[in-house]
């Protein structure tokens, strides 16, 4: 049973190791702070996990479980309210780019604009379409007329 336990210690390991690389590389290569952002909040709040949990694997000690535990629960506790809080730091210092951004719901809050001509009667931001000629996602081209 130890050498199963072993084993599925290092898988989570080497997992861990790689998501903790992925995200570090996504912060080094995306173009902007939102899609930065996300790259180091999804894939290394996951690489942590499992990297404390293959520690808890190897170890095998009800200390050593209790502290992965409560790493565990803190890294998911604290990854998100983190990253938000970054984001809108960033958007309201104006670090965001908003030509990449589909619908900018925080506009109304932040005093920002409405768009060109207004929404129509019952619609919020959120449902408004993006104009004319703009991208619906962050890997596709703008419609050309």
């Amino acid at each position: 049973m130890g050498a199963v336990l072993d084993v599925l210690a290092g898988l989570c390991l080497g997992a861990g190791v790689l998501l903790a690389l992925v995200a570090a590389l996504g912060v080094l290569r995306l173009p902007d702070v939102l899609t930065r952002l996300h790259a180091a909040a999804k894939p290394q709040a996951l690489g942590v996990v499992l990297v404390a949990v293959g520690v808890g694997l190897a170890v095998r000690t009800p200390t050593a479980i209790g502290v992965v535990a409560l790493v565990v629960v803190f890294q998911l506790v604290t990854a998100p309210v983190a990253a938000h809080m970054v984001g809108r730091a960033a958007y309201r210092t104006g670090k965001v780019r908003r030509d990449l951004l589909l619908v900018d719901e925080l506009s109304d809050l932040e005093g920002g604009e409405a768009p060109e001509g207004g929404l129509p009667d019952g619609c919020t931001v959120r449902d408004a379409e993006p104009a004319p000629g703009a991208p619906r996602s962050d890997h596709e081209e703008p419609r050309r007329a």
